[in-house]
């Protein structure tokens, strides 16, 4: 990828255009040399040639090796760092450091979307309960040994979590719980549209906890109920028992949701901003 600097004027992002263009009443737009530079280290991070941690070598390494200029170099990073792909350190004797693209990145910004639509938090919760009772279908009708063993050993994280009084961190390991429910299915469109949606409800649930605080005599026993739960439905989903696990995680949700977002929780927008 030697000899990327522009040596026409035609490469410095200027559109392009040709008798044969114009007669068709198009034109043509030639990326600048510091987007294909970035085009060429994304391909790389999302390919995961390049791994979360790694360095890129120095600029001037950089820049013998590519035929590119600093500023078409420094114009590149400015691109990837904008897309949280790399963290460049001014000053550093080391190059930028590179990111693997991240499900927290993409939620963050889906919550701007959600939020400038109006989205509602009951909104959310809806969502949950048309995926997750699916997912108990696919499950229970055709059990896997080793989707029930990871399903058992997040209840287990559970029951150490609710022993120790640790009563945040299981709300968190809860959602850990969510995550896994879908995740064992092996579909990843799926595991990665459920971790979205996850991660916006965890950020609501934080808020939630701060404005509606709790007795932690009422909150152990609300958790241990939902503990009991979880056992419930990994029973049913490992005994085959569809309809019966479907019927059961359907009103587990629905009764969450009517503590999540019932009364006027749920009329609440989305704020992804933290207003």
């Amino acid at each position: 990828m030697a000899n990327l600097e522009p040596n026409d004027a035609g490469l410095d992002g200027a559109q392009v255009t040709n008798d044969s263009d114009n007669r068709l009443g198009s034109r043509i737009r030639v990326p600048k040399t510091s987007e294909i530079v970035a085009d060429h280290f994304r391909g790389q991070i999302v390919r995961g040639e390049l791994k979360e941690g790694d360095s890129l070598p120095p600029e001037g390494q950089l820049m013998a090796s590519l035929g590119i200029s600093r500023p078409t170099l420094r114009e590149a990073f400015r691109i990837l760092e904008a897309e949280s792909l790399i963290s460049v350190v001014r000053g550093s004797r080391t190059g930028a450091r590179v990111h693997a693209p991240s499900v927290e990145l993409v939620s963050r910004y889906a919550g701007y979307v959600l939020q400038s639509l109006g989205t509602t938090i009951g909104d959310l919760y809806q969502a949950r309960l048309a995926i997750e009772p699916q997912v108990v279908r696919w499950l229970s009708t055709k059990p896997d040994r080793l989707a029930i063993k990871r399903l058992r050993a997040e209840i287990e994280r559970l029951r150490v979590l609710l022993t120790a009084n640790r009563y945040n961190d299981f709300i968190e390991a809860v959602n850990e719980f969510h995550a896994t429910l879908v995740d064992v299915t092996g579909t990843k469109t799926l595991t990665f549209m459920n971790q979205l949606l996850i991660n916006l409800l965890s950020r609501h649930q934080s808020d939630y906890k701060h404005r509606h605080p709790v007795e932690n005599d009422v909150q152990h026993k609300s958790l241990r109920a939902g503990l009991k739960s979880y056992e419930k439905l990994v029973d049913l989903i490992e005994s085959g028992q569809v309809e019966e696990a479907v019927k059961h995680w359907r009103l587990h949700l629905t009764n969450a949701n009517a503590t999540w977002a019932g009364d006027d929780e749920g009329a609440r927008i989305v704020d992804s901003l933290g207003a």
